[in-house]
C-alpha cells in the first residue's frame, strides 16, 4: 500500500491544494475560532471601574487593595461565595490586576494528590494570587497542607522512611489565597476561619444586568437598543453569565436574520426560540412547576419524586433550578417538600383558587 503525500497526485488529476490556499478558502478562520473559544475571557472586566454590580463588595475591596499596596504587603486571604455565574472568578482577576501581580487559577477537584497543591505552592512568587474554584470540594489531605501555608507561609514536608522520618518546614513566599464556592456551608470551620475577608456575591438588579448586556454587545461589536437590552436583562435570572450567553444568541439572530441590531423584537424572538419566558424560566423550570401544580395539587411534594417524574437528577434540581425559583418567589421549601406559590400559578396561567384551597387544608 503506497502513501501519497500532499505534493503528489494521481496521473490525470490536478495537484492537491496547498495548505495556504486551504486556509484562505476556509469559511471560519483561526481567529474567529479562538475568539469564540475564549468568549468568557474576552468579556471579563479587568478593573474595578469596568466591573459592573456588587457595589458594596467593590468598595470594600478597593480599600483593602489600596491599604495592601501602601503596606507593600499581599492582601489577606479572601473567600467569595454565592450562586454560580455572579463573577467570583472575574473579581479574583480584577484583584490581581489592581494589585499588579500574577494569578494562578485552579479548581479543588484538580488537586487530588498532595503533590498537586505542593507543586503549585512551591511555584508561587512573592505577592502572587492563588485562586481555587469550588474550594469546598478540597479533600482532607490537601486542606491540611493549606493550613500552615495560609497561616504561617510554611509548607510541612516529611523525608525518609520508618525510623528515619524527618519533618521539614519549607518557607513559602507570602501569597494571597482566593477561594470561591457555591456552598459555603460545606467548608470546614478551620479552613473558613483562615480567610481574612469573606464576602457573599448577590444577584444582580435589572439595571445592573442591562449595563452588562450593553457592555457585552459592545464587545461583540453589535448594536443594541435600550428595549433589547432590557428584554434580555429581564430574562437573565439575575446572573451576568446567563445575560452574556443570551446576548451572544441574540446577536446571532441579529447578524443573520436582521440588520445587525438587537431590538426589543429581535431579543424577544431569540428568547422565544430558546424557549425562555419573561421570567427567565426554561423548559425544565416550567416542567417542574407544572408537575407540582397538575399532579400534586400545588404540593408539597418530595424532591426525589420531582426528579423521577421530570427525568432530572436531584442535584441538578437543587443546584440549577431551585435557587432562582426560590429567589423569584415561584417555589417554596417546606418540611414536607416543595410547593408552588400563587405567583407561579399566575405566571403559568392557572387559577389561584387551587392554591388557596390547598392552603386551607394545612
Amino acid at each position: 500500500m503506497s502513501i501519497i503525500s500532499d505534493d503528489e497526485f494521481f496521473e490525470g488529476q490536478t495537484p492537491l491544494k496547498s495548505i495556504e490556499q486551504a486556509k484562505k478558502e476556509t469559511a471560519v478562520n483561526a481567529e474567529d475560532t479562538d475568539f469564540d473559544r475564549n468568549f468568557e475571557n474576552t468579556i471579563r472586566p479587568k478593573t474595578f471601574d469596568s466591573y459592573i454590580g456588587q457595589t458594596a463588595l467593590k468598595g470594600n475591596l478597593k480599600i483593602a487593595t489600596a491599604a495592601a499596596k501602601k503596606r507593600n504587603m499581599p492582601l489577606d486571604h479572601l473567600l467569595f461565595y454565592g450562586p454560580p455565574g455572579l463573577g467570583k472568578t472575574t473579581i479574583a482577576g480584577v484583584i490581581a490586576e489592581e494589585m499588579g501581580v500574577d494569578i494562578k487559577i485552579t479548581s479543588a477537584p484538580a488537586l487530588e494528590r498532595p503533590r498537586d497543591i505542593i507543586g503549585i505552592l512551591m511555584s508561587l512568587k512573592g505577592g502572587e494570587i492563588l485562586f481555587i474554584d469550588e474550594i469546598h470540594r478540597l479533600n482532607r489531605v490537601t486542606e491540611e497542607i493549606l493550613y500552615p501555608a495560609m497561616e504561617d507561609f510554611y509548607l510541612d514536608m516529611t523525608t525518609g522512611k520508618s525510623q528515619t522520618v524527618k519533618t521539614l518546614r519549607v518557607p513559602l513566599p507570602k501569597f494571597t489565597l482566593i477561594g470561591a464556592t457555591t456552598k459555603a456551608g460545606e467548608l470546614s470551620s478551620p479552613l473558613r476561619d483562615r480567610f481574612g475577608i469573606i464576602n457573599r456575591l448577590e444577584f444582580y438588579t435589572m439595571e445592573e444586568l442591562t449595563q452588562v448586556v450593553k457592555r457585552t454587545a459592545g464587545i461583540l461589536d453589535i448594536k443594541i437598543t435600550d428595549g433589547g437590552a432590557k428584554a434580555i436583562a429581564k430574562c437573565s435570572r439575575g446572573t451576568p453569565r446567563i445575560a452574556n450567553r443570551l446576548v451572544k444568541r441574540a446577536s446571532d439572530f441579529a447578524l443573520v436574520k436582521y440588520n445587525e441590531e438587537i431590538t426589543e423584537e429581535v431579543a424577544k424572538e431569540s428568547l422565544e426560540v430558546l424557549k425562555i419566558d419573561k421570567y427567565g424560566l426554561d423548559n425544565t423550570d416550567r416542567a417542574l412547576l407544572k408537575l407540582i401544580i397538575e399532579k400534586y395539587n400545588g404540593g408539597p411534594v418530595g424532591i426525589e419524586t420531582i426528579a423521577a417524574a421530570i427525568g432530572e437528577d436531584v442535584r441538578t434540581i437543587e443546584d440549577v433550578c431551585e435557587p432562582y425559583l426560590l429567589q423569584a418567589g415561584l417555589l417554596q421549601r417546606t418540611p414536607r417538600g416543595r410547593k408552588v406559590s400563587p405567583e407561579a400559578y399566575r405566571h403559568l396561567g392557572y387559577e389561584v383558587k387551587n392554591f388557596n384551597a390547598q392552603q386551607a387544608l394545612f
